[in-house]
């Protein structure tokens, strides 16, 4: 299995400390924001690294980041050519992926526990995909995941009139199909290909599993939510925990 980390975006949000800088690099407890999602995947077994950004951002992330033998790991990079959506993105790892499993974690997104128990889940599943859950005060952020009879009955992106409050979360574990869904969907109205659309496909397939995220998440996307951040893993002194540890 392998794992791919999406790093780019303007981060218009964190404007101005993002006018010099790609977001995934600013501070987050006492090392890069990027730095986090690529201890998670490590911490889950995973070694072989896919990192995609845009040609701006590329070349302070690979200073920072190296040949990833300061983590353990090996690093690839790919450009994203023009901004596209999460899916535009993901599409840029499937040579990368070479028909492996894959866990694709958004850069920004900060969990203060360890995700390698939802990756255990997964392997665990002979086919298809599963999505991180968390619920949130704000659903209008995310795609929120609707219900019927304990299974995932679709995903709803940004929505006005939510069914629940339950965020799909910038972590996603998919098989090698997830490719051939990109190519089925179109972009949405704002002229994005939506990781949304991809996971409903896997949906309609009846192969689409879920997991709740423990402890404390957010997605460092705002300034509200940088300090979030900022909060979890300096308590945690960067550390990622294992469910059951003490903060």
């Amino acid at each position: 299995m392998k794992g791919i980390i999406l790093a780019g975006g303007a981060g218009t949000r964190l404007s101005p400390l993002t006018e010099i800088i790609n977001k995934h690099l600013l501070a987050v407890g006492r090392e890069p924001m990027i730095w986090h999602p690529i201890r998670h995947l490590i911490k889950a077994g995973i070694s072989e690294i896919l990192i995609v950004s845009s040609a701006e951002h590329m070349g302070l992330l690979i200073k920072s980041l190296g040949s990833g033998k300061r983590f353990g790991c090996e690093l690839t990079y790919r450009v994203q050519e023009e901004a596209g959506g999460i899916a535009h993105a993901l599409a840029c790892g499937e040579r990368f992926a070479d028909g492996d499993r894959i866990v694709v974690l958004l850069g920004d997104n900060i969990f203060e526990y360890a995700i390698s128990t939802y990756v255990g889940d997964f392997l665990s599943q002979a086919t298809g995909a599963r999505i991180l859950l968390k619920e949130v005060g704000d659903p209008e952020r995310f795609g929120i995941a609707n219900f019927y009879n304990e299974k995932i009955a679709s995903i709803e992106e940004k929505p006005t009139k939510p069914k629940s409050y339950y965020a799909v979360i910038g972590c996603y574990m998919y098989d090698n199909q997830v490719f051939d869904f990109i190519r089925m969907i179109n972009p949405s109205a704002r002229g994005e290909l939506e990781i949304t659309a991809v996971n409903n496909l896997y949906i309609q397939q009846g192969q689409m599993e879920y997991s709740f995220v423990h402890g404390r998440w957010t997605d460092a996307g705002t300034y509200e939510s940088l300090y979030e951040a900022n909060i979890i893993l300096s308590a945690n002194n960067n550390k990622i925990l294992t469910k059951g540890d003490l903060v």
